[in-house]
């Protein structure tokens, strides 16, 4: 893994000194960052809600490299009753990639208007995998794969700060993915998360972990 993030940073270097990248440096191109280098570890820690067949409340755990790359952690909980087929509980976790920022920035395609600019380059890419707890006389797991897509807006013209969230995507249960039957919820569902979430960025030098000084 360290290697992964080792890669990108140098590809992030070299494409700084290239020529297409220069003009994103006569610009002002750290000032379009609005504070996304400031550190390399992107923390976001959001509440809200999700809608699939059924209201559940939701809350995440989303953590990032260079706001390009990352893992994240959901867990949705419906507070009741649930039809035979609908989940009471769910916890999802995955990947997230965010290919937008490092691209506009080191081409210097960033616009200088903090709140387009940030919500352009949180458009990313969401696969993961997750289970649940579903209402069938008596409570009983169920597990599957999802797929989705996610766009946050600043509230604030600012990297770290308050932000809503919007992520959405679909939802396969292991029977649709064994055999392609989608006869209810827990085969294949479509869902859409509301979250106000606190973004913050933080040098936690992560590509130099384990270095060691030269002798």
């Amino acid at each position: 893994m360290r290697s992964v993030f080792r890669g990108m940073t140098v590809a992030a270097a070299l494409a700084a000194t290239s020529p297409w990248a220069h003009s994103a440096f006569a610009a002002d191109a750290t000032e379009a960052t609005y504070g996304r280098i400031a550190g390399d570890v992107g923390i976001a820690v959001g509440a809200g809600a999700v809608a699939a067949h059924r209201f559940r409340a939701e809350g995440e755990v989303r953590l990032r490299y260079l706001d390009t790359a990352g893992v994240f952690v959901t867990y949705e909980d419906g507070f009741g009753d649930a039809s035979a087929s609908e989940a009471t509980r769910l916890l999802a976790a995955g990947l997230e990639l965010r290919p937008f920022f490092l691209f506009r920035w080191l081409r210097g395609f960033e616009v200088h208007r903090a709140w387009f600019d940030l919500a352009v380059d949180s458009l990313g890419l969401e696969l993961g995998a997750w289970t649940s707890l579903v209402q069938d006389g008596a409570l009983q797991s169920a597990q599957g794969l999802q797929a989705g897509v996610g766009l946050e807006l600043p509230i604030e013209p600012a990297a770290s700060g308050p932000w809503i969230g919007l992520h959405g995507g679909i939802r396969w249960g292991a029977r649709a993915l064994t055999i392609g039957r989608f006869d209810d919820e827990g085969d294949r569902s479509v869902y859409l998360a509301v979250t106000l979430a606190w973004h913050q960025i933080v040098a936690a030098h992560v590509v130099d972990l384990g270095d060691r000084a030269p002798q």
